[in-house]
Parts: C-alpha cells; structure tokens; sequence
C-alpha cells in the first residue's frame, strides 16, 4: 500500500501585502526624518557656536597678553593689534597647534610639536589656542602642528554714529564720541575700545600659502564666516 506524503507549500506574499509594507515603512522613514532632523541640525548649530564662542574668546585674551617684545601694558598691544589688523602681513590669525609640555619659547609659549606620530596628547604635547600676526615668526613656526583651520580676523573700531555704536574707518582708531585720531594707546581718551571683529576661514593653511595667496586671499575676503563685536579694557 502507497502512502502519499503531502507537502505543504510556503504561501508568499501577495502583491497587495507587498505595497502596504513599503507604505508602511516609509511612513515610518518619513516619521524618523521629522522627529530626529532637527536635532540634528540643532546639535551642528551649538558646535559652530561654541567655535565661535572660542575663536572669539581667544582673540580677546590674546590682545591684552604682552609676551616677549610687544607692547606692554596689553592694553598697548591691544590698540596696535586692532588698529593694523587690516595690513595683511599684520593680518590676526587665529588656530589651535600642538605645543610642547616640557618646553618653551623665549614669548612664554610652548613650542610647537610638528611630528605626533610617537607623542602622547596629554602627556607630551596639548592642543593649545593662539592668536599671531601673519608676519610672527612663531606663526611660520606652529604651521606643522596646526589642528584644525586657521581664521583671519579683519578689526575695525566702533564709534558712535546717529547715538548709535558703528565700525569706524578700518586702520584708524579715534576718540569714539568725536573725530580726532589717536596714534597710540596713550593718547587715547577711554578706557575701553569696542570693535567688530570679521572672522574668515582661511581656505589653505600650508607655508606655501601663506606668500601670496595668503595677500590675495586677505584683499578680497568679504564674507566672514561670522562676525561678533568686542571691546578691550585697559
């Protein structure tokens, strides 16, 4: 006597199933883009903030610093710095590089760490932020450890204007509430200096770049990557 033995086939899924499970997901991708993109876009928001917030902190500190031959007291270097700022080879630069934890330079700050292959963040180098001019030799000198991008920063005073504080004439700082010109620090009439402050992302970073490129780069840079208003005490 034969037995039969009945196979049971696999039903698949109809055509009809198939498009209401790709509605589905997409519905559900479309909810996922909706609820998480503006997180998203709010957590790249608050880093460039906090970027910003530091280039700007460090340009601060960094004018009223005197070290080594500059201007002293910092209020000095501050007026010199603001007013030259927009003299290419005085042009503000300002990055983070590798500096040495065992050593310094004659100005009191570390020396540059160019090859961390074989060093150890934290215990031979830390990433340092710095402000120089563009014509410091100590700026050539932290080029090989530089992390991350450089930043131009063009200055230009704020004086008063229709009751109103606005930038002055670029190179040129003056009593703020009238019209005469102060040559230096000493003849100035406040106590403080407020000034807009253009920052500029430098789109190359290398020694080579730093020629003329750099001096081209500086006369036609107009759009700042963001711009914040400052003042310096004495």
């Amino acid at each position: 006597m034969k037995k039969f033995c009945h196979i049971r086939k696999s039903r698949g899924f109809t055509l009809v199933e198939t498009v209401i499970a790709i509605g589905v997901l997409a519905v559900l991708l479309t909810g996922f883009v909706i609820v998480f993109a503006p997180a998203a876009a709010g957590i790249k928001k608050s880093i460039n903030v906090q970027e910003a917030d530091r280039l700007a902190s460090t340009l601060e500190q960094e004018l009223v610093t005197s070290r080594g031959t500059e201007p002293t007291p910092g209020f000095s270097k501050a007026f010199q710095w603001i007013k030259e700022s927009n003299v290419a080879n005085n042009a503000l630069l300002v990055y983070q590089y590798r500096g040495s934890l065992s050593s310094q330079r004659a100005d009191g700050t570390p020396e540059p760490v160019a090859d961390a292959a074989s060093k150890v963040a934290g215990k031979d180098f830390a990433v340092l932020s710095m402000v120089r001019r563009k014509g410091d030799a100590n700026f050539t000198a932290d080029l090989p450890a530089v992390e991350g991008g450089v930043y131009l920063v063009k200055c230009t005073q704020l004086v008063f204007q229709g009751g109103e504080l606005k930038p002055g004439t670029a190179g040129s700082i003056r009593d703020p509430k009238g019209t005469a010109a102060s040559q230096s620090a000493d003849d100035y009439p406040e106590a403080v200096i407020a000034f807009t402050a253009e920052f500029h992302a430098l789109p190359g970073k290398s020694e080579g770049f730093m020629g003329a490129p750099f001096t081209k780069y500086f006369n036609n840079a107009k759009n700042p990557v963001f711009t914040r208003n400052l003042a310096v005490r004495r």
